[in-house]
């Protein structure tokens, strides 16, 4: 499969030497799994604003009326409005490149997403976000973004690869010119996938769709991507995947025996227990489709999110 997809990412991740002490923080997840799939555009917004390699530490400071960049050891050396500005000019740049999703590095004043320490006059709070990480989540809120750290939960790792696919789906699907038929066939595709990450958002993005023809298609297209990577940001609980199996199990009363329909629906409940893995019903329902083709269900890609190969659904 050709890595197509962009994703924006911090350099150091890539394991690019780039840190304040000359080292990096590769993850191995990202470049042994996700480079097959996802072509990196990778950022070090401290080297890109001109900072050297290596370089005195950093830190977030709460400075009066905003947050200050300045150095650990010596606070008169203050990269605030050189950061703000780079970011600035850069996720500029980036936002005419279509990214579909963006890592970032974790406690990172510049990158971190969260949880960033802030020191001030008496202690330091973990409550920051980087300075380049806030201005990408103002230019681009529709963006998937998380951190490297993060990527180590299999639920956060499953939730970010999705929304990425989703996103890449969608500029796919417009083929670079939206139209009301292009959102509504690519919305059908999505009921399923929205009904289990968040069944409100579901029903409030279709009624939007259902209007579609009051709105003028660019500002429509805007308002829709935003209100589908909002939804897509709430990880699909237990109990919605739950409820979309047994709304998908309901395609198949006619043609399955007692005894597969006995069997299909303990699988289910074993899964909304906590004893099966999503996988085991997945797979169930997916048999079930091949001898009973249906070219709705065969439509949903909450089916088949991203590649198979990689095995993301194996620890929800």
């Amino acid at each position: 499969m050709a890595a197509n997809i962009k994703v924006g990412i911090s350099a150091c991740v890539l394991g690019e030497r780039v840190r304040f002490d000359s080292g990096h923080k590769l993850s191995r997840f990202v470049t042994n799994e996700l480079s097959k799939h996802f072509e990196f555009v990778s950022v070090c917004p401290e080297v890109e604003s001109g900072m050297p390699v290596p370089r005195p530490t950093i830190r977030l400071i709460s400075d009066k009326e905003r947050i200050a960049l300045v150095e650990s050891k010596d606070q008169s050396q203050n990269h605030t409005q050189s950061m703000l500005d780079f970011s600035a000019t850069r996720i500029k740049q980036l936002s005419k490149q279509d990214l579909c999703g963006y890592i970032v590095c974790a406690k990172s004043p510049t990158c971190g997403m969260e949880r960033v320490k802030v020191y001030g006059s008496n202690m330091a709070e973990k409550n920051g976000i980087g300075l380049y990480t806030n201005e990408l989540m103002q230019q681009m809120p529709w963006l998937p973004i998380e951190e490297d750290g993060r990527l180590n939960d299999p639920v956060l790792k499953e939730n970010f690869v999705t929304r990425v696919f989703c996103l890449d789906d969608f500029y796919q699907s417009m083929q670079g010119e939206p139209t009301a038929g292009k959102i509504v066939a690519f919305h059908s595709r999505y009921k399923l996938t929205l009904m289990a990450h968040h069944p409100q958002s579901y029903k409030l993005l279709g009624k939007l769709v259902a209007n579609i023809a009051h709105y003028d298609i660019d500002d429509f297209y805007q308002l829709y991507r935003n209100g589908l990577m909002q939804a897509m940001a709430i990880r699909a609980s237990r109990k919605n995947n739950t409820n979309v199996l047994m709304h998908i199990q309901g395609y198949f009363k006619r043609d399955l025996k007692r005894q597969e329909k006995a069997e299909l629906c303990n699988v289910i409940d074993s899964y909304r227990q906590g004893v099966l893995p999503l996988l085991a019903p997945m797979t169930l329902l997916k048999h079930h489709m091949n001898r009973y083709p249906d070219d709705y269900l065969q439509s949903q890609k909450f089916l088949n999110p991203y590649p198979e190969e990689l095995r993301l659904r194996y620890g929800l």
